[in-house]
């Protein structure tokens, strides 16, 4: 599992951003290279690979109807309610860290 972690962080780190998803000897990158969240490419393209690593994602057992928007929110910190971030624990609800 380590090894599958340290691999996808250097995939997103090598497109200078991004979602991946690898298992069962597969890999899949959505790169994200504007600011690490957008894509510079045709809109097109981008729906069709986000399409792909969702399934893809799915067919690897994840049980979310929409897995990548899902950890995509649950980092963001203005969403109400504790969230943990690299600064800590994060009171969205009072709007400052604990």
């Amino acid at each position: 599992m380590i090894k599958s972690i340290c691999e996808a962080v250097n995939l997103v780190i090598k497109e200078t951003g991004g979602v991946v998803a690898l298992g069962n000897g597969k890999e899949e990158v959505l790169a994200l290279p504007v600011a690490g969240l957008m894509s510079n490419q045709n809109g097109y393209k981008v729906a069709e690979s986000y399409t792909s690593i969702d399934q893809f994602a799915k067919d690897l057992g994840s049980t979310l109807l929409a897995p990548f928007m899902t950890l995509s929110f649950m980092a963001l910190l203005v969403i109400p309610h504790l969230k943990l971030s690299d600064k800590g624990l994060f009171d969205g609800d009072e709007f400052k860290f604990v």
